[in-house]
């Protein structure tokens, strides 16, 4: 119906049909308010859930950070210890492997393929002997024990008197030695 039709159906209604009609329009009113109330209610409930959820993800997140910072220093302890337990071992070695070189300057055919199987197992474990033979002092890798006059210029290794090992890059020993300038 158009709106002069919709008058004219109202005219044509009686006293009572008219109150029933204002009764169904106050009654489309509440409920329509009602369901607007509701659909407040909903909308901030909605709200209010999705902040929980941003919060507990971001708490979620934070532990599984945690966690994987957590993991990771584990990880680097154990390596760092295993490295330390290698290393002792390497060092309790090494009197064993001074003894074999100075018995190899005294045998060297019976006691060099010994010596050779010592140092190659030694260098896949990281084991490295420093070669410091007229090399530029350094005193981070060598312990001078003695010196001998040069030329005046920069001080270099005259002789390695006891060899100087590194394990996995950090200096095990340092090699004693004697430098001149």
């Amino acid at each position: 119906m158009t709106a002069p039709e919709d008058l004219a159906a109202t005219a044509a209604l009686g006293p009572e049909d008219e109150d029933a009609q204002v009764a169904q329009d106050a009654q489309d009113a509440q409920a329509e308010q009602a369901e607007d109330e509701l659909a407040s209610e909903i909308s901030a409930e909605i709200s209010e859930l999705a902040a929980q959820r941003d919060q507990y993800k971001d708490i979620a997140q934070r532990v599984q950070a945690d966690f994987e910072n957590y993991r990771k220093q584990v990880q680097q302890r154990i390596r760092d210890e295993a490295d330390r337990a290698s290393s002792r071992l390497a060092g309790a070695l090494l009197p064993v492997l001074d003894a074999t070189e100075a018995a190899y300057l005294q045998h060297p055919d019976e006691v060099g393929p010994l010596l050779n199987v010592m140092l190659s197992e030694l260098r896949k474990q990281g084991l490295e002997t420093l070669n410091l033979q007229d090399q530029p002092f350094d005193p981070s890798v060598a312990e001078a024990v003695a010196h001998e006059p040069g030329d005046g210029g920069d001080v270099v290794v005259a002789e390695v008197l006891r060899s100087g090992y590194t394990w996995n890059g950090r200096t095990l020993r340092p090699a004693m030695v004697r430098t001149r300038d």
